[in-house]
């Protein structure tokens, strides 16, 4: 089980706990190093889900014209693949997803049916679709926003489909897909242990599970590790640091986020923005740098019946 911290117990966390929760979240991202109280408020289940679907829902209001705007991942580097030209501006963001479904063995995803859960904007889903011929990708994502907005923005592509959904209550029959992908989406749920309970529900047996995700320590990394391999049908079969290409991503895409940032956002979120997107001298980046936090990706297959 993945560890939980108990519920703030102080007037001020109290105080803080009931605060608007995207004003939480405003605040984790902008302070200069996150507070422990505010750690521990992330660490309540429900605040946890709500503060990210609240931040992505904002997100794709803010930002619903952006077209161009289509993934929100850290990324990866090198690239080692050609890269259709709708993903070139984005291409470390692209090649995460690329990176990830390395572990997806037996001719990768063409002509299966692939889930991806966290679809954000729905770059990653779109360019599954486009580009390495699955027979059909759905993905949900628990923000209506983003939902509404990836529908939007990708409805050319014909062999995908966006649904809102919560990951912990896949809105699926058992057995459905061949595979299921979560990039950079398992830190903002409530409990880890009933997202890898619905992934190895709806995967078919033979089927495979790709993720990747960073967590802010090493103990809390060995957690995501120790609730995946405790999954009685799952068998875990590919785990790689990936935190030194990541970081490579964040460096060499540095200044075209810094430069998207400054074009888009408002003097009061420059930021706040700034942080989430991990860019250089900010919290995130710095703790990747530091490997004080770090970021994985897995692969898993589910056992025969």
């Amino acid at each position: 089980m993945a560890p939980t911290l108990a519920l703030p117990t102080t007037a001020a966390g109290l105080a803080l706990a009931a605060a608007p929760p995207l004003a939480l979240l405003l605040l984790l991202y902008s302070c200069c190093s996150p507070t422990a109280l505010l750690r521990r408020v992330l660490s309540v289940a429900l605040c946890r889900r709500e503060l990210f679907r609240l931040w992505y829902s904002r997100l794709a209001i803010d930002h619903e014209k952006d077209d161009d705007i289509v993934f929100m991942n850290y990324g990866y580097a090198p690239t080692e693949t050609a890269l259709p030209a709708a993903e070139r501006a984005d291409q470390y963001c692209a090649n995460l997803y690329l990176r990830v479904l390395k572990g997806v063995a037996g001719g990768g995803v063409a002509g299966k049916r692939v889930l991806e859960v966290g679809a954000g904007r729905g770059g990653g889903a779109s360019l599954v679709a486009r580009m390495l011929g699955p027979a059909s990708v759905v993905a949900v994502d628990y923000s209506a926003g983003a939902v509404a907005l990836a529908r939007r923005r990708h409805a050319a592509v014909g062999n995908l489909e966006f649904r809102e959904g919560d990951a912990e209550a896949l809105p699926f029959p058992d057995s459905s897909f061949d595979v299921v992908l979560n990039v950079e989406s398992s830190h903002c749920y409530g409990s880890i242990d009933r997202f890898f309970a619905e992934v190895a529900r709806v995967l078919r047996p033979g089927g495979f599970f790709a993720m990747c995700d960073f967590r802010s320590s090493a103990a809390d990394m060995a957690a995501l590790e120790a609730a995946l391999r405790a999954q009685p049908s799952l068998a875990l079969v590919e785990r790689e640091d990936i935190t030194a290409g990541v970081v490579r991503a964040l460096d060499e895409d540095d200044e075209r986020k810094r430069r998207q940032i400054a074009e888009r956002t408002g003097a009061l979120l420059r930021g706040t923005m700034e942080q989430f997107a991990g860019l250089r001298g900010g919290v995130i980046n710095e703790s990747f740098r530091a490997r004080s936090s770090f970021y994985w990706r897995f692969a898993c297959r589910k056992k025969a019946a």
